[in-house]
Parts: structure tokens; C-alpha cells; sequence
């Protein structure tokens, strides 16, 4: 039986991405050990649950719901606008139900998503990219990964849509209209969470001006695959976002959890709701 000392990191994580066929390509070749580079330890595993059921059951991410959010929407946007707040500082997250994004187009994405992810090796390999400067990409491993890190176990095809626009030709034809629908609904959700951030954050109309100009969007449509080692490997692996704000749509698989209070909580899927996630640059500013 071989050692650390013969482990051969490097070459691994290099021959895995040459084949520009992700965790997907890895499943498809029969595969029945996990690579070493994506297995975490078993202080990571067991770190990521809740320590009892109860705290399960009573850590419940807030769910809000979006109806009265309009203008002059009078005292149910104010409350919205307190909900939203309360949630941000308590939780970092909520769910959002009534938000005007139509189910068909969350069901569409999640759909165009799968497609895309289940086509063969060679309909991907061209867009197969760990450089986060590409604007459409498909990647396992984003940017470089060291010894340290733990990869995800899951696919990614990423689209980067600057001041909210991108050249639809560029986006696959597999998945082009979905993409291109469900970014409108985002766009437009944006300006409002963007609105209802600043009005709980107490910050000035000129501050929202100015944020409502950081217009760059990016989707990164996800793909889980089963492991053949379940118990090794983590979809996504422990980490916060950098960015401004998250909003996820879910399937109805679930699988999801956050941080709160020590602990690791599920949160369940609801249908029809969106998950938003406060990200680190927003955490910079207090009300």
C-alpha cells in the first residue's frame, strides 16, 4: 500500500483536468474510489452537522414573503424592509417567496441546467476553463487549487454577464433561451433587493445610486453527481461568498445548509422561493 510520501498531488489534479470532462466525466468512466483531492477529512465531515435534531427543528432560515414590496407600498414594505434587515444581521441568509421571479423560469433553469451538464464529454470539452476571466465557462476546479484545499465535488458551467449584459450567441444553444429568460427576472431582482438592502441598511439615496451601478452578474448554473464515496466527498465544500449578494433557486433535492450559532442547518427547499446570501463585500457596511 503506498504512503502520503508517494501521493503524487500534483499529478493527479493535473490529469483530471486535461480531460476537461469534470466530476461528470469521472462517473462516466466507472469510476469506484473518489480522487484523492476531492476527499475531506473526517473532522470536516462530522463538523458539518447540527449537534442535535432539535436544534435542526428550531434553526429555521426566515422565509419573507415579497408581497407589498412596491413603492409607496406603505407599512408591509416597511416591514418587509425590517424582516430583511433582521434576517441579514441574524442570519446572513432568507428565503423569499413572492419575489415575481415566475416558477416556470426557475423550473427552466434547473432544467436547461441538467441538460447541459449531462451532455457528452465532447459537447463541453471547448468551454472547460479554471480562469475566471473567461465569460463562459464550464469548470470543476475555479482558479488554482492547493494541497490545503478540498475540491468540490460538482460541476460548474459559469456565464458572466457585464453591466447585465451578454452577447447571447456566446451562451450554448443547449441552454441559451433559458439562461438568457432567467437573467432578465435577476436583473430585475437585483434593482429591488438592492432598493430594500439600502433602506435597511439606513444608507443614503446617493449610495444607492451608486450601487445600483455595480451591475455584474454571474450565473453559475451547478451540477451534483452522485459519488461513488458519499461519505468522503462534499458538493460544495465550506466556504462564504465575496460577492455583494447570492440569490440560489434549489431543487427539490435539497441538500443546502449554512452556519448559524455553531452550527450546521438545513434548509429545506420551498417551492417557488429563492435563497438570498448575504456576501462578505456587503457585510462591510453597518446601518
Amino acid at each position: 500500500m503506498g504512503t502520503d510520501s508517494d501521493y503524487e498531488w500534483e499529478k493527479e489534479v493535473e490529469e483530471f483536468q486535461k480531460t476537461k470532462a469534470g466530476v461528470k466525466g469521472l462517473i462516466d468512466s466507472g469510476i469506484t474510489k473518489v480522487p484523492r483531492f476531492f476527499v475531506s477529512s473526517a473532522s470536516q465531515r462530522f463538523s458539518n452537522v447540527a449537534q442535535t435534531k432539535d436544534e435542526q427543528i428550531q434553526a429555521q432560515i426566515p422565509v419573507i414573503d415579497f408581497r407589498g414590496i412596491e413603492k409607496g407600498g406603505g407599512a408591509r414594505r416597511i416591514e418587509i424592509v425590517e424582516e430583511i434587515r433582521r434576517a441579514s444581521e441574524t442570519w446572513g441568509f432568507f428565503q423569499m417567496v413572492n419575489h415575481g421571479v415566475p416558477m416556470s423560469a426557475m423550473e427552466d433553469i434547473l432544467e436547461s441546467t441538467r441538460r447541459f451538464h449531462e451532455q457528452p464529454k465532447e459537447a463541453k470539452m471547448d468551454l472547460y476553463s479554471s480562469d475566471g476571466r473567461q465569460n463562459v465557462r464550464f469548470y470543476t476546479i475555479n482558479g488554482h487549487l492547493t494541497k490545503s484545499d478540498v475540491a468540490s465535488w460538482r460541476d460548474a458551467f459559469a456565464c458572466t454577464f457585464l453591466d447585465g449584459v451578454m452577447d447571447p450567441d456566446v451562451i450554448p444553444p443547449i441552454c441559451r433561451e433559458e439562461i438568457t429568460e432567467y437573467m432578465k427576472h435577476m436583473i430585475n431582482l437585483r434593482d429591488i433587493l438592492s432598493e430594500l438592502l439600502s433602506e435597511a441598511l439606513g444608507l443614503s439615496q446617493d449610495f444607492l445610486e451608486k450601487m445600483q451601478l455595480m451591475k455584474s452578474e454571474y450565473l453559475t448554473c451547478l451540477y451534483y453527481p452522485s459519488s461513488p464515496e458519499p461519505d468522503k466527498t462534499f458538493g460544495t465544500v465550506k466556504h462564504s461568498d465575496p460577492t455583494t449578494l447570492t440569490v440560489l433557486v434549489q431543487d427539490n433535492c435539497g441538500g443546502l445548509q449554512i452556519h448559524h450559532c455553531g452550527n450546521w442547518v438545513d434548509v429545506p427547499p420551498i417551492p417557488g422561493a429563492l435563497i438570498a446570501n448575504i456576501g462578505d463585500l456587503l457585510q462591510m457596511y453597518k446601518r
